[in-house]
């Protein structure tokens, strides 16, 4: 019995993945759980077994493409063993159907299978829209392609669009590669279709389709695509007053609406006879402009201001150009979302950690044989989770859009993880329902699962609070970027010995410095003072929390 084997699903709003490495070829045997296929997406590196036992028939896809949630990746045929359940349906007989001859006119089109070279031409992307930056090349020579597999990512100035193939058949060249740039119509690859069933019947001049993105894309353009204006601003020397005097055709109802909504209606473009504008056109102009602020936002750049083209670094030397890794690349998108939407502030401080240490060194043994490290980050854990129910606003989030603060009652604490493939941080859940030994053997284990690249999606889901240790590299303070939506995160450097005065002398204490940083939004300066406050007294006095609480 065939079966396919699709990409299962693999988290909240995760739709598709990179494929890293492909386990299995043709004629492989394969077992229930034996991994077959190594992903990754924008959280983490997964590892995808297989559900039944069987043969591999034929595999669809290949190292560094991409795949959607049910893409097939490979057939297989099962093992005798393999049992699937199946709706049983009761058999119905009855007489069969005469067979009714076909027409002569469709027998003597005898369907024979051909080869045939087909150009893939890129398809027209929507009004006024006449060329387009290829972003990702997703097919190769010598793939195999099915239809509507997307095979092209291409960037226009209006949208990014995910282009499918029209066409079953074999890559025999590929004309573009990533970076260039296309017009409609450029021929991007060339298929060989050799064994695909046609017929010779010579298609009428209307029947003739050009190569189409799907309706969903092209509908997405649309939307994205601003209405040629009737007045040119770059050229134009009217001022501002002079332009507020330009009378446009709207009716009084569509003026007090754009009003209303702080659009300036001369500046929308109308659909109607003679560019009369309408609701809509206001409606769309005003989502144009939400979504421009919006990119503006995520990719940390303020609204108004373009990005300066880089020199050629080659020119004064030898460079080495590598791509950015899915993790990297999300990661630079998330952080600069978080720096430009949220206010921060860092708070800074020290705690004694003498006597901390002491107590570290004794019990280290013990953790030891539990399967742990003790380290100050596990301790770190649990008093961050105390702190948290003390000072509630900090287990928050906010949402802007209802404006409401949402206080959560778990406490879930992410630890920020520095790995080959970029910045990690995976999330320990329950803190408070641990104590400290459980909480080192776990962070023991996420560790390990970090560096060999085990994490999966739910690992690094549903943090309220993050730590960054730097400590092992060294340094004094730093000023950690909030991990939206969370509120707060704290950053730990590394302890030194300093010279303090206590009890009428100079002694040397450990000193651990302390970096807060917090949502100025829903935390006061005053907050996070005591905040960190806190944190540093549990640091200094550990009997204020138990080892094994």
């Amino acid at each position: 019995m065939a079966i396919e084997f699709k990409l299962p699903e693999l988290g909240e709003n995760i739709e598709s993945a990179d494929i890293v490495k492909v386990h299995v070829k043709p004629g492989d045997s394969v077992s229930v759980d034996q991994v077959v296929l190594e992903i990754e997406t924008d959280k983490a590196n997964v590892e995808v077994p297989a559900e039944v036992s069987g043969i591999v028939k034929e595999v669809f896809i290949v190292e560094g493409s991409k795949a959607k949630v049910g893409d097939v990746i490979f057939t297989m045929e099962a093992d005798d063993s393999t049992k699937t359940i199946k709706e049983e349906k009761p058999e119905i007989k009855s007489e069969p159907a005469p067979v009714k001859e076909p027409p002569k006119a469709v027998q003597a089109k005898q369907a024979t299978p051909i080869s045939n070279v087909v150009e893939f031409k890129l398809p027209e992307l929507g009004e006024n829209i006449t060329s387009a930056q290829i972003s990702k090349v997703l097919a190769k020579v010598g793939d195999i392609i099915d239809k509507d597999q997307i095979i092209l990512e291409i960037e226009t100035d209006k949208a990014t669009v995910e282009v499918p193939s029209e066409i079953k058949g074999v890559v025999k060249e590929v004309k573009v590669k990533d970076g260039d740039s296309a017009k409609v119509g450029d021929v991007i690859f060339v298929f060989n279709t050799e064994g695909e069933t046609q017929t010779h019947k010579k298609p009428e001049p209307e029947q003739i389709q050009k190569p189409q993105i799907s309706e969903q894309a092209r509908k997405e353009i649309a939307r994205t695509i601003d209405k040629p204006v009737y007045y040119k601003e770059e050229s134009s020397t009217l001022t501002r007053a002079d332009l507020s005097k330009i009378i446009v055709p709207a009716s009084p109802s569509v003026r007090r609406f754009a009003r209303e909504i702080g659009i300036e209606i001369n500046k929308v473009p109308g659909t109607g006879p003679g560019g009369r504008i309408s609701v809509e056109d206001v409606k769309i102009f005003s989502k144009n402009l939400n979504r421009k602020i919006s990119q503006a936002s995520s990719s940390g750049m303020p609204l108004g201001i373009n990005r300066e083209p880089l020199p050629n670094f080659e020119k004064w030397g030898e460079v080495e150009i590598k791509q950015m890794s899915n993790i990297r690349r999300k990661t630079a998108e998330h952080l600069s979302y978080a720096w430009s939407t949220i206010p921060h502030v860092t708070q800074f401080d020290k705690a004694d950690i003498t006597e901390l240490e002491k107590l570290r060194k004794q019990y280290s043994k013990q953790v030891e044989a539990a399967g742990g490290k003790l380290t100050v980050t596990a301790i770190l854990l649990k008093i961050i989770a105390s702190a948290l129910k003390v000072f509630p606003q900090f287990n928050a989030s906010i949402d802007t859009e209802k404006n409401e603060i949402i206080l959560k009652k778990y406490f879930n604490i992410g630890l920020a993880v520095d790995t080959d493939r970029g910045l990690l941080v995976p999330v320990i859940k329950d803190v408070d329902k641990k104590n400290i030994i459980q909480l080192a053997v776990e962070l023991n284990e996420i560790s390990v699962k970090s560096r060999d690249k085990k994490l999966t999606i739910e690992d690094m889901q549903g943090g309220n609070f993050s730590i960054s240790n730097l400590g092992g590299i060294g340094g004094t303070y730093f000023t950690p970027i909030v991990n939206a939506p969370e509120v707060a995160i704290l950053g730990v450097s590394r302890g030194t010995y300093e010279q303090v005065y206590k009890d009428g002398q100079f002694v040397a204490r450990m000193m651990l410095p302390l970096s807060l940083s917090y949502d100025h939004r829903i935390i006061d300066g005053a907050d996070a003072a005591r905040f960190i406050k806190w944190v540093s007294q549990a640091l200094e006095n550990p009997f204020l929390l138990s080892l094994e609480g």
